[in-house]
């Protein structure tokens, strides 16, 4: 088929981006692998605890109560719940920092290049759900069944991503890329789901007085970015108290306290304010706090959410496995997720000018999409608020969560390890000297290109 070389010629769909953006994606991905390793190593642990003799003793561990009333706010939580609606803010600042340098630099500020990675991400949330809601609704179990319906929409980042690395080191850049951008794409959703789905009890009162400090925030990080960056104590002693104070009000607002640590990270700025060439502040903080959150608070949520006892006389496994929660989740992760992705990018390719990168292959980008099923943190954090903690459907939503990640990251891996192999000798052909002149024989004078 022939191309023009017009404005109307085919654009490739997850094609490399520009070099800076390359490296700052490099650099988070290597972060989110060493987060991924950790992630899964509290997971494992909680896992391991909650099966034993000893499990009364992890679940005494987590329902511990404990905390004052701060500015009218009962914050007398457990550490479960301390883990997923504080430590988590963490992780949600990280994403709001994430978001915006994609919406300000990254390559999501370009209506063309973004409507790829969306499209995709919504498909892989649409799916899913759809999935879900069929087995629930065909079940007859009622109303209190689909409330479960977000749970398998979420893909887990630091998880996919610490999979890809140990399977895919060969495998075009590209696909990583698009798996990092996928998943950016997949927060924001999750972000709105969480903050419109699941608030019952809006306080408008908290809600306002959340937006003094959250202003407070916003022009500080704006007008004294020089001064924070230089001073590394100042950020601590400034503003974070303005930050707990934001995420104590938007807690007794009835909205997820989560919400609070994506608006305050969409209020650093991105480019420098002094009208120089270079990252602001928001690249400073994602510096600084990215091994916070990848190395503690992840980790500590991820044990205290996926403990769940699936070795137990009475661990009630016929439930579990007649319960639709369980089924809905595992098929919309495992099959929903490649589904909705590839369906959504196939009806891209088939009814606009894009086309893949020459670099990746339908058969790379499907087994990225398989990895895209490991949905964890996120689906986590959603099932708790979906059913809450006395519910048996949470219990069977976490094995679910637990065993549908592990399917789709040992069928992406099944099926990218072959895929990696021969991207390996592919690149010792390319990289081949015999005859030890230091150009490759690929590149040898008289060979044509």
């Amino acid at each position: 088929m022939t191309q023009t070389p017009s404005s109307g010629s085919p654009k490739n769909l997850f094609s490399r981006p520009s070099y800076k953006e390359s490296v700052r994606i490099g650099d988070i991905l290597r972060k989110e692998t060493v987060g991924g390793m950790v992630l899964i190593a509290g997971a494992i642990l909680a896992l391991i605890w909650a099966n034993t003799p000893m499990r009364e003793s992890y679940f005494a561990l987590r329902d511990f109560h404990f905390g004052p009333t701060l500015l009218g706010v009962d914050l007398n939580l457990s550490i479960g719940h301390w883990a997923a609606d504080a430590l988590l803010a963490v992780f949600f600042f990280l994403t709001g920092l994430e978001l915006k340098k994609e919406f300000v630099i990254g390559d999501l500020r370009n209506a063309k290049t973004a409507a790829v990675p969306v499209a995709a991400a919504f498909g892989g949330v649409l799916v899913p759900a759809l999935i879900f809601v069929a087995i629930a609704a065909g079940s007859g179990g009622g109303t209190e069944l689909l409330r479960g319906w977000a749970i398998p929409t979420a893909t887990d980042i630091a998880f996919a991503v610490a999979v890809l690395a140990v399977i895919g080191s060969a495998l075009p850049a590209s696909l990583r890329i698009f798996l990092l951008t996928l998943a950016v794409v997949d927060d924001l959703i999750a972000i709105v789901i969480i903050a419109f789905v699941f608030t019952d009890d809006l306080k408008l009162a908290y809600l306002g007085l959340a937006l003094i400090p959250i202003i407070l925030f916003t022009v500080l990080a704006r007008y004294l970015g020089k001064f924070f960056a230089k001073r590394a104590w100042a950020a601590w002693m400034i503003l974070l108290p303005l930050g707990i104070i934001t995420w104590i009000f938007v807690f007794g607002s009835g909205i997820h306290a989560t919400i609070a640590g994506v608006v305050l990270g969409f209020c650093v700025p991105v480019k420098r304010t002094d009208g120089r060439e270079g990252l602001g502040l928001s690249e400073l903080f994602e510096h600084r706090f990215r091994p916070l959150s990848s190395g503690f608070c992840i980790p500590i949520f991820a044990f205290f959410a996926a403990g769940v006892t699936v070795i137990s006389p009475d661990s009630g496994g016929g439930g579990l496995l007649t319960d639709p929660v369980f089924w809905g989740i595992v098929v919309g992760l495992v099959l929903g997720k490649p589904i909705g992705i590839m369906g959504f990018t196939w009806l891209l390719t088939k009814f606009t000018k894009a086309s893949l990168d020459k670099d990746a292959k339908w058969g790379d980008l499907f087994g990225v999409t398989l990895l895209a099923g490991i949905g964890f943190t996120v689906s986590l954090l959603v099932s708790e608020l979906s059913f809450g903690l006395e519910s048996a459907h949470y219990e069977h939503a976490k094995v679910a969560i637990l065993a549908g990640s592990f399917i789709a990251a040992i069928l992406g891996a099944l099926w990218l390890i072959p895929r990696n192999r021969g991207y390996k000798i592919i690149a010792a052909r390319e990289t081949r000297d015999d005859n030890q002149d230091g150009i490759p024989d690929v590149y040898q004078p008289g060979d044509k290109d």
